[in-house]
């Protein structure tokens, strides 16, 4: 991933040097159980702790060799005893090797991500809690529907995020194995006694059983996690958006002093880090068919899924992580314009409070098909001409007064009902 889009805890997480480190940890630890088996003499594992990688050496290796696992053994074996080099790979296929680290830097980074998600869901949360009873026109197909709690809006996104953490703890689980079974997996050239010691040492479990690779539904569950993370970003970046819209105006993301909106106009206040957001969701779920593909490997083991690999799934956890602390300090720094939610539920009169006339109309005796029509016919006049309110044309209608009294009629236009719930669902949320 470009730097722009990428925290320096991944980018060190994922780089070269990390990489080959996590490779020598693996090939050190099966040296160390060997020794536990007397395969190899005590006192090599130790020494091989010594031994160091350069990325630069194994790039000048896989130049001749053509094979990073190769150049890797090479330019680890130079930096240590020639009698203690000839044990490292001893009995294990490069896979062994590099799933297991795979596996385990997938795990660490899904590790960061899972707090990335915390954050946002923390800040969420502490949004939701302060304006559970503040009024906001609901919308639907982009139009005025009813009344809603701002806070339920907030609960809502508070709630798909922790089924994205459940999601994100469950594919770090499955990632969190690893594969010393040998060239087909079964154990033909070392002991599962061997991969047991190295699962125990990198906190990790063996897989029950394998191929010359782990299988790639476990990685599939990995990238399909994130993109189901990337599309909830989305989905709140996206509302924001519409909701900074200045023809709404209800929110606004952060704008630092000094920032500017636009080259050409002082007075712009773009939503872009929401902008962002939605664009770069739109690459993390780009990766969910590759990782779908890599599954189905021919026989016991192609590469066909490495070279994808190499890119996705660096790239996803990168991603994720970024979007994430984006957001994160989109909602910790949100502006809420409560004074222009109210506005907007008023801005057409009275018309987002048609249904509470309707259900009157029908409790005091009105059948409903003529309910309806007289109440639509109220609203679209009152839509096509707002000179003359909703409300002001409701209590004029004759036929309305015979069937409810002024005062009832103006109870009928309040916020209060659309919020007399709200409570109750916190509670059953648990969001208190």
């Amino acid at each position: 991933m470009i730097n722009r889009y990428a925290r320096p805890v991944m980018q060190d997480l994922w780089s070269d040097q990390n990489r080959y480190d996590r490779w020598l940890d693996v090939e050190r630890y099966v040296v160390e159980a060997w020794e536990t088996l007397g395969k190899i003499p005590h006192g090599v594992a130790a020494r091989l702790s010594k031994a160091t990688v350069d990325p630069k050496r194994v790039d000048e290796y896989e130049k001749t060799f053509h094979h990073d696992m190769i150049a890797f053994i090479n330019a680890a074996g130079e930096t240590v005893d020639p009698e203690d080099a000839k044990y490292i790979h001893f009995g294990l296929t490069s896979t062994d090797v590099v799933d297991t680290a795979l596996a385990s830097l997938t795990r660490d980074a899904l590790m960061i991500v899972q707090e990335g998600v915390s954050r946002l869901s923390q800040a969420v949360r502490k949004l939701a809690l302060e304006h559970r009873h503040t009024p906001v026109m609901g919308r639907t197909h982009g139009i005025h529907a009813e009344p809603t709690s701002f806070g339920l809006k907030l609960a809502l996104w508070w709630l798909e995020l922790e089924r994205d953490r459940e999601r994100i703890v469950h594919a770090t689980e499955n990632i969190s194995v690893i594969k010393i079974s040998g060239a087909v997996g079964n154990y033909a050239n070392i002991p599962p006694v061997i991969e047991a010691q190295v699962a125990e040492k990198m906190g990790m479990k063996p897989a029950p059983l394998s191929t010359q690779v782990l299988q790639r539904d476990r990685h599939a569950e990995v990238i399909t996690a994130l993109a189901i993370l990337a599309g909830t970003l989305d989905k709140m970046a996206t509302e924001i958006r519409h909701m900074q819209r200045t023809e709404v105006g209800e929110l606004a993301e952060p704008f630092g002093e000094g920032q500017r909106g636009s080259s050409a106009m002082p007075h712009k206040r773009n939503p872009v880090m929401a902008e962002q957001v939605s664009g770069l969701a739109r690459v993390l779920r780009g990766y969910v068919v590759p990782a779908l593909e890599d599954m189905a490997l021919w026989h016991e083991r192609d590469i066909s899924h490495s070279s994808v690999e190499r890119v996705i799934l660096p790239d996803a956890t990168t991603l994720a992580d970024y979007l994430l602390d984006v957001m994160s300090r989109i909602m910790e720094n949100l502006t809420v314009n409560t004074r222009r939610m109210r506005q907007n539920i008023d801005m057409t009169g009275g018309l987002v409070f048609s249904q509470k006339l309707l259900l009157a109309l029908v409790e005091a005796g009105m059948t409903r098909e003529e309910a309806y029509k007289r109440v639509q016919h109220h609203a679209m006049e009152a839509s096509a001409d707002p000179a003359v309110s909703f409300r002001e044309r409701v209590l004029a209608d004759s036929v309305i007064a015979s069937y409810l009294t002024p005062e009832h009629i103006a109870s009928l236009f309040s916020v209060d009902p659309y919020l007399k719930e709200v409570d109750a669902i916190y509670e059953r949320l648990g969001l208190t």
